[in-house]
């Protein structure tokens, strides 16, 4: 597997501090997003990957979920860049009914698409996510300015920066389904 030797399922401190400030759906005016307080187990990761995929044969998945959207889709880091610390892998979507794409290009880059307002979710769903008209303020922001290594960019720029490096990330996962 390319999870962590142990199966450290420990977050790492930014995602720690998001998931202890939470998300507020707001009837649908929010962000629909529920992070979890730990990465998924390995066995967890990889049995929900077989059935979202329906391929009961693939053992190597490299994905490490860190937390889920209110229909069931979850947001993972991907592990796509060999030998690279977690916090430097794209964080990623894959949806319920079958959505998937690259969110940002690594840790820092998804807070600031958090501090936008845009959750995962979001992020997939819609091509050119607008900022909420609250983020230059919010509690995400702040946690964004703690600790995010790279500039703050608008969301739909991380978004599409993210997509531009990694272009065939849905098709490669739809060729792996059955």
């Amino acid at each position: 597997m390319m999870q962590p030797p142990g199966d450290d399922r420990r977050l790492p401190p930014a995602l720690a501090e998001l998931a202890r400030l939470g998300f507020d759906y707001d009837g649908g005016d929010g962000i629909d997003f529920e992070p979890y307080d730990a990465f998924d187990s390995a066995d967890e990761t990889t049995d929900w990957f077989r059935h979202w995929t329906g391929n009961h044969e693939l053992d190597d998945v490299p994905y490490r979920v860190f937390g889920q959207d209110g229909s069931g889709g979850l947001a993972a880091v991907w592990l796509a860049r060999p030998g690279r610390p977690l916090a430097e892998q794209p964080v990623v979507f894959l949806g319920s009914e079958g959505e998937s794409g690259v969110v940002a290009g690594n840790l820092s880059d998804f807070l600031w698409v958090v501090a936008d307002g845009v959750g995962p979710l979001e992020s997939v769903l819609y091509e050119a996510p607008e900022p909420r008209p609250d983020a230059q303020r919010s509690e995400y922001t702040a946690l964004a300015e703690r600790h995010a290594t790279t500039p703050r960019r608008p969301a739909r720029d991380i978004i599409a920066e993210a997509r531009a490096e990694f272009p065939t990330f849905t098709e490669d996962l739809d060729e792996l389904c059955r």
